[in-house]
């Protein structure tokens, strides 16, 4: 019963559509219709810059943390995954967005790992920083610090269900990502500006 309602809290965390909302109360515009019409916070940062991105960023991140964090705490590393599993879920296909496409889970999956195993998230955090200070691609950035994952958590010697849940996310990761793997072949890929350019008169 503990379980199922992590579980259940988890997902709702998760559809919490921080980038959808923060763009309609501040922009008054709907960032489903503006740049890969991802409702993510790599694509609020990449249309609207940090002022919006940055805030997405950190909501993504704590609606896969606290779930995962708290179960855990209270049960154990098992319902910490499952819980963690539900947020990205939720992320994805949103409760509040009426099941429709959400965001690709990279910083909710990001949070939920450092819930479950800090040291795996960190290390996963920071290949992310690494390539994207070289590349600026945050599609590259993500599929390469997913891969990351499963790989430290097996390093690290991280119990079974950590090492189930890095190996899934990575997987997750690079199925959301077929459209942009698909862009970068073809050289049509954006980078993302770290500041927003100035609008031309």
């Amino acid at each position: 019963m503990v379980t199922a309602a992590f579980v259940v809290a988890g997902y709702l965390s998760g559809s919490l559509t921080w980038g959808y909302w923060l763009v309609r109360i501040f922009r008054g515009e709907d960032i489903r219709t503006k740049g890969s019409g991802n409702v993510g916070a790599s694509n609020v940062w990449r249309v609207y810059g940090p002022r919006l991105g940055l805030p997405a960023v950190i909501l993504d991140t704590a609606k896969g943390f606290v779930p995962a964090f708290a179960a855990t705490m209270v049960v154990g590393h098992g319902t910490g995954v499952l819980a963690g599993a539900a947020a990205m879920l939720g992320h994805w296909r949103p409760i509040f967005l009426g099941f429709q496409k959400g965001g690709k889970m990279v910083a909710t999956c990001g949070g939920a790992l450092f819930g479950l195993a800090p040291l795996v998230g960190l290390i996963g955090a920071l290949v992310w920083i690494a390539i994207f200070a070289v590349t600026r691609y945050a599609s590259v950035s993500s599929i390469i610090a997913a891969a990351s994952l499963p790989v430290s958590a097996l390093l690290l010697e991280e119990p079974w269900p950590v090492l189930v849940f890095t190996t899934a996310a990575f997987l997750g990761v690079l199925a959301l990502h077929r459209g942009n793997l698909a862009r970068l072949r073809a050289g049509t890929e954006t980078r993302v500006q770290l500041r927003r350019k100035p609008a031309r008169a």
